[in-house]
């Protein structure tokens, strides 16, 4: 029997084995065996033991039912050819499974990590260069503000005039373009009107309601005064559908280019989204040490950008990628996913995201960056360093070829390749990093509950390598600044796609506004506002409605509080409303004449009645009409 007869048996046999159970690694869809000893993608090679002439021989004696199998939909074991005398002759062969793309190996680290490279703690390590931080200018904001500085003047910094204008303009053309002279849907926006919308918009993130009518309810449930002070439903709703933030006649033009590498996803976001990073950028110089992480902005619209990742809390929406100073959370930069498209230098999108957004030339050198293990790679990490930027975070097994080994918790192995330091410790899991700046070790210690022989846990001190330490206490940068758009963010449900960008666009502007005031204050010895009162004072600017606009406080008459009709408790007496007794005292938001004594409370009684809500009613009216007028 020759060679090729041999390759038909071997073919045959493993091609009617159960395919739920084993398939043959192969390269470039080729099923052969010499591809499949070739290949270099996967990293293995299938080793085939040559076959004794006298097993050749006996090749020919072989039963039928095993050089021609029957084919049956039930699962069986397929018994072993004689021509495989032995489990040394049989090819290698590798259960595959389900495959994730993104545990994948790294061609470009060629480490051969076997145990002999991993050292021991107590083996001396080199003390690393340590990076000397030179921003391009002094971290902090970059604005000059007075102590009088408004929460609106922070706020200006990121929606700035032109682009108000931009957005006022193009809302305009839009409304022009869809209803005509349609006046109820199509009306002309002014600067004024659009920053009421947007103090409504950032006020519908303080205050909670399920449906936009029920900020206009009179209802006792509702009947919240503010909406209807700012604008009417109808203003506010109409704003709505005429909103638009790009041209729409170059939106026009790029719909034309779809299907083409020059049609722009992101046309339709493009000039609030350019100027929003580049005020971030702008207005403030992170610290040293800075992090990279994804974000999600919630939406299920049927739009092509949307992903979906089950492992985050928000699992469909539109992926951001985001670098931010990790003491204050403050939104650096930022650029909106649009998937493997936008893929230039076929490294994954890990790596191209870090690189696009650890731009050496804004930030400066001696940046400490912090990823996950999305993002670590060797390679990354290299070309970092070649920036002079510094980086430091969790580790793939796969992307080093490491395999666990079992060992005691609190221990530690490291090993250096070149300038990278790769660290295994031992936690309630295996914790690979990997760090161009730390050191192995530096004496410092957790407490964990670890489990004795007899089985009881007690409370010990185990060592902890310093990267791990520096790793939790500065990469929650993007989670710090996604905790404080969550705590009053003003995204909602929309039909349009590009209107959940806006409102993530105006959390981002409202949060690092916050950030500089906070920072200025601190700076000047002044108690910064919190986030809630920061808000409030924004929504009052932007509304023209706080007290730098109205000098007349609020009246006693907007409560139902007691008076005395004539200032003296025996003259201008009055019949009571309720028990017909004359009374000196009269409810101010009422005006009407009330009993309160300790054998008559007519005051309460009258205010729980339906009568007393009917008055509140019309007065309130009354009051609504008149300063309209106004």
């Amino acid at each position: 029997m020759d060679s090729t007869t041999v390759e038909e048996i071997m073919e045959e046999f493993f091609n009617t084995s159960d395919a739920e159970e084993y398939e043959m690694i192969e390269s470039d869809d080729q099923s052969d065996l010499e591809s499949v000893a070739s290949s270099v993608d996967l990293l293995e090679e299938m080793i085939v033991v040559p076959v004794l002439d006298s097993e050749l021989s006996d090749a020919n004696n072989l039963p039928d039912e095993v050089l021609h199998p029957e084919v049956t939909p039930q699962k069986r074991k397929r018994p072993l050819p004689e021509v495989f005398s032995s489990p040394a002759t049989i090819p290698v062969v590798k259960w595959r499974g389900k495959r994730s793309s993104l545990n994948r190996s790294f061609p470009d680290f060629n480490l051969n990590t076997l145990e002999d490279k991993w050292k021991s703690v107590d083996e001396p390590d080199p003390e690393p260069q340590q990076p000397v931080f030179r921003p391009i200018q002094t971290p902090g904001p970059q604005v000059v503000c007075s102590a009088s500085c408004r929460p609106l003047q922070y706020f200006e910094l990121f929606f700035t005039s032109s682009i108000i204008q931009t957005i006022v303009d193009n809302s305009n053309a839009y409304a022009a373009k869809m209803y005509g002279s349609d006046k109820s849907m199509c009306r002309d926006i002014s600067v004024k009107d659009f920053k009421k919308f947007l103090a409504m918009v950032i006020y519908m993130g303080l205050v909670k309601c399920c449906s936009l009518t029920d900020y206009w309810k009179t209802s006792d449930l509702y009947r919240l005064p503010f909406p209807g002070r700012i604008m009417s439903f109808k203003k506010f709703y109409a704003i709505c559908n005429c909103f638009h933030i790009s041209d729409p006649k170059v939106d026009e033009e790029n719909d034309q280019k779809k299907g083409t590498d020059e049609y722009d996803r992101l046309c339709r976001i493009k000039p609030l989204y350019e100027d929003i990073r580049e005020a971030c950028k702008s207005s403030f110089q992170p610290f040293q040490n800075i992090s990279i992480d994804e974000r999600m902005v919630a939406s299920k619209a049927r739009n092509g950008l949307k992903q979906y990742m089950k492992n985050k809390p928000t699992k469909w929406g539109y992926k951001l990628y985001v670098l931010a100073d990790s003491s204050s959370g403050y939104t650096w930069d930022f650029f909106v996913y649009e998937g493997r498209s936008i893929l230039k230098q076929g490294k994954g999108i890990g790596y191209e995201s870090v690189m696009a957004l650890a731009d050496e030339k804004l930030l400066g050198s001696g940046y400490k960056l912090y990823v996950d293990n999305f993002f670590t790679s060797p390679a990354l990490f290299r070309d970092l360093l070649s920036k002079n930027i510094y980086a430091c975070g969790t580790l793939r097994a796969n992307r080093i070829g490491h395999t666990q080994t079992p060992g005691p918790p609190g221990s530690i192995r490291w090993f250096r390749d070149d300038k990278l330091l790769f660290i295994e410790w031992k936690d309630r899991r295996d914790v690979l990093m990997c760090s161009t700046f730390h050191k192995v070790f530096n004496g410092d210690t957790v407490k964990r509950r670890v489990k004795g022989k007899n089985g009881a846990r007690t409370i010990e001190d185990l060592p902890v390598p310093a990267a791990v330490l520096d790793y939790n206490k500065h990469m929650g940068g993007v989670d710090l600044s996604d905790a404080l758009i969550g705590y009053y963010t003003v995204l909602h449900k929309t039909k349009k796609w590009y209107r959940s960008f806006f409102y993530h666009f105006v959390d981002i502007a409202v949060v690092n506004a916050l950030i500089i005031h906070q920072h200025v204050a601190r700076e000047r010895n002044q108690k910064p506002m919190t986030q809630k009162q920061f808000r409030e004072a924004l929504i009052s600017d932007l509304a023209q409605t706080g007290p730098k606009y109205h000098t007349a406080r609020v009246g006693s008459d907007e409560f139902h509080l007691p008076k005395y009709i004539s200032g003296d408790a025996t003259e201008g007496r009055r019949k009571c409303r309720v028990c017909r007794a004359k009374t000196p005292i009269m409810c101010v938001m009422c005006e009407m004449p009330l009993c309160l004594v300790a054998a008559r409370n007519c005051f309460i009684e009258f205010h729980e009645s339906e009568e007393a809500e009917t008055k509140v009613k019309a007065k309130y009216k009354r009051r609504v009409k008149k300063e309209k007028r106004k």
